[in-house]
């Protein structure tokens, strides 16, 4: 099968993210370049004293440090990108995995641009709204009623994202979805999803929601 000439190759995939840590963290890749030689630095003193084993363990360990670091920063980069975007919940929304469903447009909008998307997991439905918070408020209160008429007994969720007061910052709303607890069985959340989905009302994205290029960050597998 031929490959897809449009496909960027690996090597082409790290060139564009290191370049997406440049222009959002300058010191980002000397870290990576310095945690790699620094690891390298530290098997060759071992292999001066254990023998030459420790050079060939010390190439490997120094890639592994810089990957590890370089991913820490990619994810930094990405988040930076994101931050203010319209749209930018509805990206980490995206990287969730598991058995979450989250609708592709926002739920709400209003004149100000500020959203509410919604998403159907174990926990039950969650909303998460962008915008401040004395603005979404009434965004979140309404759409709940709106749930809660379709879904009685299915707790129901909202989540201010930002980094206003009592606001959950875009760097850790996949790691607070992660957290709540797991209320519904697998074909109860299908069930229920499919109930939301009848709901959807025809709400339009804002237009360049997402950075060109831009690729989150796959949340943790829960337990």
């Amino acid at each position: 099968m031929a490959k897809d000439p449009e496909t960027p190759g690996r090597l082409k995939q790290i060139r564009m993210v290191a370049q997406i840590i440049k222009q959002a963290d300058p010191k980002g890749m000397p870290l990576v370049y310095g945690s790699a030689l620094g690891t390298l630095v530290v098997f060759v003193v071992l292999g001066l004293f254990f023998g030459w084993t420790w050079y060939v363990l010390g190439v490997f360990a120094a890639v592994l440090a810089g990957m590890l670091v370089f991913s820490r920063r990619a994810t930094k980069a990405q988040y930076s990108m994101l931050d203010g975007q319209p749209g930018a919940a509805y990206a980490i929304l995206q990287g969730l995995r598991g058995n979450w469903h989250v609708e592709e447009k926002p739920v709400a909008v209003n004149r100000d641009q500020d959203l509410v998307f919604r998403l159907v997991g174990y926990p039950g439905v969650i909303l998460v709204s962008e915008g401040p918070g004395n603005r979404v408020q009434r965004m979140l209160v309404a759409e709940k009623k709106r749930v809660q008429r379709v879904a009685v007994d299915i707790p129901v969720y909202d989540i201010q994202c930002g980094d206003g007061e009592g606001q959950v910052p875009l760097a850790k709303l996949q790691r607070h979805l992660m957290k709540l607890p797991r209320n519904l069985k697998k074909p109860v959340v299908t069930e229920v999803n499919n109930r939301m989905r009848a709901l959807t009302p025809a709400v339009p994205m804002p237009k360049g929601p997402i950075p060109k290029g831009a690729r989150m960050p796959r949340a943790p597998k829960p337990r």
